[in-house]
């Protein structure tokens, strides 16, 4: 069964593109005032006045300046490398992206270079540096939220970028993926339409899992034009696992509050619930009906195969890279969802 919003592609042409050179140290230096010969100096350590070295490193990190690591080498041959920046590869949610993104850029000529943020802000923006410190011929991110600077540094690097897994914002270059509210909208209406009425939601950090977020923000949008209503929330700290949906559904059916219906942020924690309720013979979607998000095969291969929506991960990946590889215009790619039945919903 198709969800409303699944499988349709939008392409949409953007005014941005982005510029070949990059920010360059001549541009910080004409920004601060300054010399090549002493912007250099800043940034190498060497001695510098004290505010004259702070307006320079000002300059630098609002235009999102990155020093060149192949400067003085062959790099005007070009670089074959494009960097890949993930936050986990623990969940098979991302090795699935990357899979999809490294067959393309395989068969272009391109080697990827991967990054892990474990969905660390600053350290993505750490591996930003690092990676476009080495020009690569392309860069490709996961969503739509980056730091301040990690953003400057994107938006500024001269190459393509790619942000994948997310349409709720302002892309920089390229973006593929679907819409995480539309997908908790879809989600709630799957529930109202069969009658519950009594909700609750087991998650995992919100703060800095921005997508998850959006995706309870649209679950509550939809609740909030029904009859239904949100009843209990169990939002877990670290990262989404079995064991914290289990935990989590635990603490909800313990809670006093009778729910009807229990959305998981993902599958692997829909799939902890379906094992508590294996495990306490609780009768499923009868006495509890659960619902997840991703579409993972080992979910659908469970007693009762899981009721959730199944996102593109490997069609985002190859969209992804084939885009930073070509020369397009700047590109919004919607590949919607899909939403599957299941038995415990």
């Amino acid at each position: 069964m198709m969800g409303a919003e699944s499988t349709q592609r939008v392409l949409m042409a953007r005014t941005r593109r982005p510029d070949p050179r990059g920010i360059t140290l001549a541009d910080v230096a004409r920004a601060a005032g300054v010399s090549k010969i002493t912007a250099s100096r800043v940034l190498r350590g060497g001695p510098v006045a004290g505010e004259t070295r702070e307006r320079v490193l000002e300059v630098v990190r609002r235009l999102g300046y990155v020093p060149n690591r192949l400067a003085g080498t062959l790099s005007s041959a070009g670089s074959n490398l494009v960097g890949v920046i993930i936050p986990s590869l623990a969940n098979i949610v991302f090795p699935d992206v990357l899979r999809g993104a490294e067959d393309v850029l395989d068969a272009a000529g391109y080697r990827p270079v991967v990054g892990v943020t474990d969905y660390d802000p600053e350290r993505e923006e750490g591996l930003i540096e690092a990676m476009l410190a080495w020009r690569p011929a392309g860069l490709i991110v996961t969503g739509l939220e980056h730091t301040d600077r990690g953003r400057a540094m994107l938006a500024n690097a001269g190459i393509r970028v790619a942000e994948l897994m997310d349409l709720d914002g302002t892309g920089l270059d390229i973006v593929v993926g679907l819409s995480n509210r539309a997908v908790g909208r879809a989600s709630a209406r799957h529930l109202i339409e069969r009658g519950y009425r009594r909700l609750a939601y087991v998650g995992h950090d919100l703060g800095h899992d921005r997508r998850a977020a959006k995706r309870f923000e649209g679950f509550r949008e939809a609740l909030s034009e029904s009859a239904a209503a949100l009843v209990a929330t169990e939002i877990l700290p670290g990262r989404s696992s079995a064991a914290s949906g289990r935990e989590g559904l635990a603490r909800i059916l313990d809670g006093g509050d009778r729910v009807d219906a229990v959305y998981f942020s993902n599958d692997d924690m829909a799939m902890g619930g379906c094992f508590l309720c294996l495990a306490r013979g609780i009768a499923v979607p009868d006495r509890v009906a659960l619902f997840g998000f991703n579409g993972l095969d080992l979910a659908q291969a469970l007693p009762q195969p899981l009721s959730t929506i199944r996102s593109p991960r490997v069609e985002m990946g190859e969209v992804g890279a084939k885009l930073v590889c070509g020369r397009e215009p700047p590109t919004v790619v919607d590949l919607g969802f899909e939403l599957i039945t299941g038995a415990t919903a």
